[in-house]
């Protein structure tokens, strides 16, 4: 299959928090400044409306905000939105809504309301391929229970569904079994606390967390580690894993939000059901993300 002559999807883009109001309501403004600032320091762009961005709280008419204050920010080639959603059908809406927005590619994961079978999954992506922009796969069998297999992914890619993968199974062996089968399929990391290895596998890209909060340093970090430096990345990545293995965990989103608080970004509050830390849980977040700014890595 051709690719397409765009790949928006390369490098580090960030998986955006999305600050909110005292009431709640979001912070669309602050939103766009963090857009800005996170390209200014190094991101090559976003990724809005995902788990980290709470789009399962969203309405319509603010999800649909989010994409168009970050292409407003940051040009549309720059924004690659999460359009996740129960029923094939909207998720191919909200493609063609990041299509109009002008956005360059779309993120999906494979229906995540039932534990869906190989030709739901391949069903799903024909459709929402329809709306005309590359599709980045995600693979988070964690919380979807839905496995894109190397095996399955290789048969999106060969009937030109999807164009790059986000794996986030944790099984870094993946990506070799992934590159044997789907050659010409990008991988890209998932997880924060698996960039090392999966950078040095071959990944070409990093959808990412923490950066919300340390953006200079785990932008070095990728750009060390995929270039083979080891000499610069393995100790920066020894320093900062503390926090990088909070994306894996449930409480990723209030924790990157405490990190980006503590640095003096708008973290904030979380949307129910998300709930505060526990105090020994933000405990280890503060004291994590003190010891990184010490470190000079903000």
């Amino acid at each position: 299959m051709s690719a397409p002559e765009s790949r928006p999807w390369r490098g580090v883009l960030v998986a955006t928090a999305l600050p909110f109001n005292e009431d709640r309501t979001v912070d669309f403004p602050a939103f766009g400044e963090h857009c800005a600032w996170l390209v200014a320091n190094g991101c090559d762009g976003v990724t809005p409306n995902g788990s980290l961005g709470e789009y399962q709280t969203l309405t319509e008419t603010e999800r649909s905000e989010v994409v168009a204050t970050a292409v407003a920010a940051i040009g549309g080639e720059r924004v690659m939105p999460g359009v996740a959603a129960y029923g094939a059908v909207e998720a191919r809406r909200w493609a063609e809504q990041a299509r109009d927005a002008g956005c360059g590619a779309v993120m999906l994961l494979p229906p995540n309301a039932y534990r869906a079978d190989e030709r739901s999954v391949i069903a799903h992506y024909e459709e929402v391929a329809k709306a005309g922009l590359p599709v980045v796969a995600y693979n988070n069998p964690i919380d979807t229970k839905v496995d894109l297999t190397p095996e399955l992914l290789a048969k999106l890619h060969a009937e030109g569904l999807i164009h790059a993968v986000k794996e986030f199974s944790g099984d870094v062996r993946r990506a070799y079994r992934i590159a044997e089968l789907a050659p010409g399929l990008d991988l890209l990391v998932g997880a924060d606390d698996v960039l090392l290895e999966l950078a040095v596998a071959g990944a070409v890209g990093w959808i990412s967390g923490y950066p919300n909060a340390l953006p200079k340093s785990t932008v070095e970090l990728y750009r060390a580690a995929v270039a083979g430096d080891l000499e610069t990345a393995l100790p920066l990545y020894r320093q900062l894993h503390p926090l990088l293995r909070w994306d894996s965990k449930v409480e990723f989103v209030q924790a990157i939000k405490l990190s980006m608080d503590i640095v003096g970004r708008k973290g904030g509050r979380c949307r129910l059901p998300r709930v505060p830390l526990l105090p020994e849980q933000a405990a280890e977040v503060r004291t994590a993300t003190e010891q990184a700014l010490a470190a000079g890595l903000a």
